[in-house]
């Protein structure tokens, strides 16, 4: 069989939306993954990942997420599948806080549709959400949430249709650059070759990013999902309840209307254990976290109640700075990372895709990316 063009390594979201952009391109791939495409070890999975453009980590993440939004609504078209679900998102903290003051700035540089209300005007309007007296509240109606294995699942659909080829159940040992051009990936079954690599090895960042001069930490994650009793799990659907979250001194918590029986799924954005093996996480229920979720729930969705229907876990890859690393390998111009997305990044998927197409065939990328260069964190000690 003759070598592909590229080789991705990670077939989670920004693997598969590689794949697919490659191959759209006419280009050959091969795209490998530890575990099934989607599946539940790493961090595209869990239902339900929001989606806003009042983006309060920074302002230059916008332009990305005008093109995430349209890149969504393109793979919806072309699979056939629902994805992406405007429900709106209601932000409360306070004035001055991080994250209400962040989503303002945002959206005042790039002219976005969003409300500022105070606390008593949010309730008015979402009786079923219960913020302090002193907070404001940002409103933003074009937010919603991506339902994140299917999401997975039609990008490696897409991918597989336009030539890409998949291989599950592969353990990626280690990659070089060999001395006559190209690019060598030893896995548990062999050795595979192309002209190109993308690296999106998602929490195994550390190993297979081979970026020394990113110190990443994984942090170990829980969601937990709440079901609303019988007389008011109305009040609580999807298409009456909007996505929320909560910026305080004792954590950003976040969550999204009941889309099933599983009820409404809430999780902290802040916090988190640290992981030393991605393949050892404990996956069980940890009662603290889940007493901590409770009390929020109890205080900010107070009708709601703390029936706990079930809980996942995922990991974040965390950068130093909280932003991702996107680019060309400093040291390895055939290679393309795009890792550490520290817990936000599942959104740009569909962004992320196009930015390494052009990265692995072209060598360089014309979207705005150069704030999440690699090379931002200096050399190597």
């Amino acid at each position: 069989m003759p070598h592909p063009d590229v080789i991705v390594i990670g077939s989670g979201a920004m693997g598969a939306a590689a794949a697919a952009d490659i191959a759209g391109r006419g280009a050959t791939v091969l795209a490998l993954d530890r575990f099934g495409i989607p599946h539940d070890r790493g961090s595209s999975h869990g239902a339900t990942r929001l989606i806003r453009r009042a983006y309060f980590e920074h302002p230059d993440y916008v332009p990305l997420l005008e093109e995430a939004y349209r890149r969504w609504r393109e793979l919806e078209a072309a699979t056939g599948t629902s994805l992406l679900v405007e429900r709106g998102l209601l932000l409360g903290g306070a004035a001055d806080g991080e994250a209400v003051r962040g989503a303002l700035e945002s959206a005042a540089i790039h002219r976005l549709a969003v409300e500022r209300l105070s606390a008593s005007e949010a309730a008015r309007e979402w009786p079923e959400i219960r913020l302090d007296d002193d907070w404001t509240a940002v409103w933003e109606p074009a937010a919603g949430y991506l339902l994140v294995e299917e999401c997975v699942r039609a990008f490696a659909a897409l991918a597989e249709r336009l030539g890409a080829r998949f291989e599950a159940g592969v353990t990626v040992r280690e990659w070089r650059v060999e001395s006559g051009g190209g690019v060598a990936v030893e896995t548990d079954r062999g050795t595979h070759r192309a002209a190109r690599l993308v690296v999106t090895p998602g929490a195994w960042a550390a190993d297979l990013a081979r970026l020394p001069e990113v110190p990443f930490r994984v942090l170990r994650k829980s969601l937990f999902w709440y079901r609303p009793a019988a007389a008011v799990a109305g009040d609580f659907a999807d298409g009456s309840l909007p996505c929320f979250a909560f910026d305080t001194p004792a954590g950003f918590h976040y969550g999204f209307p009941a889309l099933d029986a599983d009820g409404v799924k809430i999780a902290e954005h802040s916090g988190g254990a640290s992981v030393a093996d991605p393949l050892a996480v404990d996956r069980t229920l940890d009662a603290a976290e889940e007493a901590r979720v409770a009390a929020v729930a109890r205080r900010r969705l107070p009708r709601l109640g703390t029936d706990l229907a079930r809980h996942a876990t995922c990991l974040y890859t965390m950068t130093p700075d909280g932003h991702f690393v996107i680019g060309l390998h400093p040291r390895h111009p055939e290679v393309a990372v795009a890792v550490g997305f520290s817990g936000h990044g599942f959104k740009f998927a569909s962004a992320v895709g196009p930015i390494l197409a052009e990265l692995a065939l072209d060598g360089s990328t014309s979207r705005p990316v150069g704030f999440l260069a690699p090379g931002r964190f200096g050399a190597a000690g």
